[in-house]
């Protein structure tokens, strides 16, 4: 199966020559990487310039304004994609090398969503600390699962994963980071097929540029409700 990866960018200058480079070692020559600039205002659209004369499969979109993570995932939806969709941050905290884990259900189990967790076990490793952060998760996972009626152990994930007809037939309307429990709720109301794989994690400080806040829980949960109990 052919793979498209979405790279949502924001202000990542000292990270994305180096996880492009990483992805591309880790896809086929048929696949392709499209990445989404949200208006960055610390030199990374002069990075993405060349990395677009660079690599023959990468194909770059800029937003004129910061809109946020769901906002550029929406304008790469909005192109023609291959059969598999894989969410990559512009950061280093996920390693493409885990895409051979994240195919496997597709390939073995006829999977319709993939995510890779963080908490399920048995990754390579997964680097310790933020336990606000963590209690976070897994208190917007828990209550994601008891509106979506599933039972995943990190739907904030970063690496999302989904046939691309699947993930096209949803209308997505969040901007911001609450994307994540609008994707998994609206994708489980249609009755999709869901699988987690470990994955490893090496999450960065925010000295390191780490962005997500209390305020993304806080939106997180909002949408949840919006999505889990107003919308149909």
């Amino acid at each position: 199966m052919k793979k498209t990866i979405i790279i949502p960018c924001y202000n990542e200058k000292n990270s994305i020559n180096e996880i492009v480079s990483k992805v591309n070692k880790n896809i086929e020559d048929q696949d392709e990487i499209i990445i989404v600039d949200d208006n960055s205002n610390d030199g990374t659209k002069l990075i993405l310039n060349e990395i677009e004369k660079n690599f023959k499969n990468c194909k770059v979109f800029y937003h004129k304004k910061n809109l946020g993570k769901g906002a550029a995932l929406r304008t790469a939806l909005k192109e023609n994609l291959k059969d598999i969709v894989i969410i990559q941050d512009a950061d280093l905290e996920y390693d493409p090398s885990d895409y051979k884990v994240l195919m496997l259900p597709f390939i073995e189990a006829d999977a319709d969503i993939v995510y890779g967790s963080r908490f399920l076990g048995g990754s390579r490793y997964v680097r310790i600390h933020f336990f606000w952060h963590y209690l976070a998760n897994k208190i917007l996972t828990f209550i994601s699962n008891a509106f979506s009626n599933l039972n995943l152990t990190d739907m904030e994930t970063g690496y999302k994963a989904f046939k691309s007809s699947v993930i096209k037939s949803v209308d997505l309307r969040e901007n911001s980071f609450s994307i994540e429990p609008e994707i998994t709720i609206k994708l489980a109301k249609k009755k999709f097929k869901f699988y987690e794989v470990s994955i490893s994690y090496n999450g960065r400080s925010y000295e390191e540029g780490k962005k997500i806040t209390f305020k993304d829980a806080i939106f997180a949960l909002i949408a949840i409700i919006k999505y889990g109990v107003l919308s149909k």
